[in-house]
């Protein structure tokens, strides 16, 4: 199997991100920390995935700051994963992600799980791009500023 380039000194936010989350597995055991899974047992149940692999993409979540070990909330000698602010930060890219499956990957009509707002037990409002002004923002009306090319060639050279 081919070793993957890491894009860790790229120059676009979104490649930075993906090194860091862009396989399945890590943004769903994210998934499962948002619905309140801490424990390595947890998480296995719920994703079916190998003890092994379970095992590094909990570390490096760790090693990235998107979980932190923490003692476990009933007091047992147990450790359990916890959210960080930065991880807690990817929270409109699982929903994001949601809703993006919801309006692509579902027959009409197919059931499926749904977002509920804890406090009125509704399901969440749509994720919506807004301008400064408050008005919402299509693709076609957004651009990416890229650096110039020898700035981004320089700042390759000094990573």
């Amino acid at each position: 199997m081919a070793k993957r380039r890491s894009l860790r000194s790229d120059d676009c936010p979104m490649a930075r991100a993906l090194d860091v989350v862009g396989d399945q597995w890590s943004l769903l055991i994210v998934r499962d920390a948002f619905d309140g899974m801490r424990r390595f047992g947890e998480f296995q149940a719920s994703l079916g995935i190998a003890r092994n692999i379970l095992t590094e993409r909990l570390r490096s979540l760790v090693a990235e700051d998107i979980l932190e070990l923490a003692p476990a909330s009933d007091g047992s000698a147990f450790q359990e994963y916890v959210l960080t602010p930065k991880g807690e930060g990817l929270f409109a890219v699982v929903v994001g992600l949601r809703q993006w499956g919801e309006d692509h990957l579902f027959a009409k009509g197919e059931r499926h799980s749904k977002m509920i707002e804890r406090k009125s037990g509704r399901p969440i409002q749509r994720m919506v791009l807004r301008s400064a002004d408050g008005q919402p923002v299509a693709s076609s009306e957004t651009y990416v500023k890229k650096l110039p090319a020898k700035a981004a060639a320089a700042s390759q050279a000094s990573s």
